[in-house]
């Protein structure tokens, strides 16, 4: 494909003779085929007619032309509807339209998809394994607590209390005066059941375990720093600051609670 520039440049032409104008009546000129210019150079000219000389400070044209240069070809990249530049492109308007939305909204299902899966992925890694979940929770049988015992299991690592009440501690714990506690809680709060009190055996001052059944509450005392604590598990009297924790636990039946 040839190319080519122009601009014009100061002529180095001097005049050979003065400039003379030329009048006639007729010029010969075909109406029918445009007039020569700039835009046009197929055009034509008057055979005769003006006629002006070149002057001293008159311009001449420098023409280059340049042959390496490669128009880019973008055919490749558009829809065979609009390939041709002979054809209308609004024919094939609602098509295209129509394929540019399914395929954006393709695209978006699929980036949430993947992003989806991808964040359950994530999440789940964080997860607790199968070992870990399989020892959060305990069963356990209360028909093997007799009443006035306190049981021990371990849970999670940690010393789990059962303890089977009395109608007599019941009511003992019951009628406890909230002003008086440390830590004030009823016992109402602390049980599901009245019958059965479930907390940690881990004693709030220091993380020792407490002996159950023991204290001047009859409940658990704890022999490392003294710490006294009622058959609810409430801080009584010693340094440790805040009741035994109760963990989550529900009950199956009368018989059967699980814990965690």
């Amino acid at each position: 494909m040839l190319e080519a520039t122009a601009f014009p440049v100061a002529g180095p032409l001097k005049a050979l003779v003065p400039g003379v104008i030329i009048n006639e009546e007729k010029i010969l000129i075909d109406p029918k085929k445009p007039f020569l210019c700039r835009e046009s150079l197929s055009g034509q000219s008057p055979k005769t007619g003006p006629a002006v000389t070149v002057s001293i400070n008159g311009k001449a044209g420098v023409r280059f032309a340049h042959t390496d240069i490669r128009v880019p070809d973008f055919s490749h990249y558009r829809r065979p509807d609009v390939l041709n530049p002979q054809k209308s492109s609004q024919e094939s308007s609602e098509s295209r339209k129509t394929f540019s939305y399914l395929m954006t909204g393709g695209s978006a299902v699929l980036s949430l998809y993947t992003a989806k899966t991808l964040i359950t992925q994530f999440v789940t890694s964080m997860s607790a394994s199968a070992d870990v979940l399989a020892v959060s929770k305990i069963e356990i049988k209360l028909d093997q607590i007799p009443e006035g015992k306190n049981m021990t299991f371990k849970w999670r690592g940690k010393p789990l209390f059962v303890r089977h009440r009395t109608e007599k501690e019941i009511k003992t714990e019951d009628s406890v005066n909230l002003a008086e506690l440390r830590d004030p809680q009823h016992d109402k709060d602390r049980v599901v059941n009245p019958k059965w009190v479930i907390v940690l055996g881990v004693c709030t001052h220091l993380g020792c375990v407490p002996i159950a059944n023991a204290g001047e509450y009859g409940g658990y005392y704890c022999p490392c720093h003294g710490s006294h604590y009622d058959a609810s598990g409430r801080i009584r009297k010693g340094p440790a600051p805040l009741n035994l924790e109760v963990p989550y636990y529900e009950f199956l039946d009368d018989d059967t609670v699980i814990v965690g």
